[in-house]
C-alpha cells in the first residue's frame, strides 16, 4: 500500500513540473477539455433530468400531506440536488465514462512502448501525457455538476408538471424559500474533489500497467473501482467537515 501510494505521489509531482513547451501541453488540455466535457454531457443530461424527477415524485410521496406545505419538496429536492445527486452520482458516472478511458489509453501507450519512447526523447512523460487529463478533469467535472444541478431541478419541475402531487408555483416557492449559500460551497468542493479522483487515480493505474491487452482491461478495470471508492470516501469527509 505504501508503495503505491509512494509512486502515486512521485507520479503527481513528475505531472506538475515546469513544461518545457507551454504550447504543446496547452493543446493536450484543450483535446482533453472537449473530450472529457462535450463527450460526457449526453449522459449527463440524461441522468440528471431523470434523478431529478424522480427525486421530485418520491418527496412528495413521502412528505405531501394536510400538515405539511406542498413547498418542501422544492426544498427537499433542491438541497439533495445540489448536495448530493448531481456531484456524487454524476462523479460515480464519469468514473466510468471517464476514468477507464483514461486508464485504457495511457495503458495501452504503456504497453505498446510509446511512454519507453517518449522518455527516450527526452520527454517529460508525466507531464505531457497526464498532467493535461488532470487539469480537463478539474476543470470540466465542476462545469458537468453545474449542469446536471440545472438540469436535476428542470427535471423536478417537469416531474410537477406532469404529475398533480405538487404545483409547479408551489415547486418554485420552494427552491427559492430557505436558500443556504453553504450548499453551493460543498458542491463546488466536492465536484473539484471528484474531478482530481477520477482523473489521477485513473491515470496512475494505466500509467504502471504491464503486459499486454488483458492487463489494459484490468488497469481500466481498477482505476473505475478505486476512484468510486475514494469518491464516496471524500464524499463522506468534504461532508462532514463543511457541513
Amino acid at each position: 500500500m505504501f508503495h503505491s501510494l509512494g509512486r502515486y505521489i512521485l507520479l503527481l509531482w513528475l505531472s506538475f513540473r515546469k513544461p518545457e513547451k507551454f504550447k504543446v501541453y496547452w493543446a493536450e488540455v484543450m483535446r482533453e477539455m472537449v473530450s472529457q466535457g462535450i463527450g460526457s454531457l449526453g449522459i449527463i443530461v440524461i441522468i440528471s433530468v431523470f434523478i431529478g424527477a424522480v427525486a421530485t415524485i418520491q418527496t412528495a410521496f413521502q412528505l405531501v400531506s394536510d400538515l405539511v406545505p406542498r413547498s418542501v419538496v422544492g426544498g427537499i429536492t433542491r438541497d439533495s440536488t445540489i448536495l448530493e445527486f448531481s456531484p456524487t452520482i454524476s462523479a460515480l458516472v464519469l468514473a466510468g465514462r471517464i476514468g477507464s478511458s483514461i486508464a485504457s489509453q495511457i495503458g495501452t501507450m504503456r504497453v505498446t512502448e510509446q511512454i519507453d519512447a517518449l522518455e527516450i526523447m527526452g520527454v517529460n512523460t508525466p507531464g505531457y501525457i497526464v498532467s493535461p487529463k488532470i487539469i480537463s478533469g478539474v476543470s470540466m467535472v465542476p462545469l458537468l455538476v453545474i449542469v446536471s444541478v440545472l438540469l436535476g431541478l428542470g427535471g423536478g419541475y417537469l416531474a410537477c408538471a406532469v404529475s398533480n402531487t405538487v404545483s409547479t408555483a408551489d415547486y418554485l416557492s420552494g427552491l427559492t424559500d430557505g436558500f443556504n449559500t453553504v450548499i453551493v460551497t460543498v458542491c463546488a468542493v466536492k465536484s473539484l474533489a471528484f474531478g482530481f479522483i477520477i482523473t489521477s487515480i485513473c491515470a496512475y493505474q494505466g500509467f504502471y500497467t504491464s503486459g499486454g491487452a488483458l492487463e489494459v482491461g484490468q488497469a481500466a478495470t481498477r482505476g473505475v473501482v478505486y476512484s468510486c471508492i475514494m469518491i464516496l470516501f471524500a464524499d463522506l469527509i468534504i461532508s462532514k467537515v463543511l457541513l
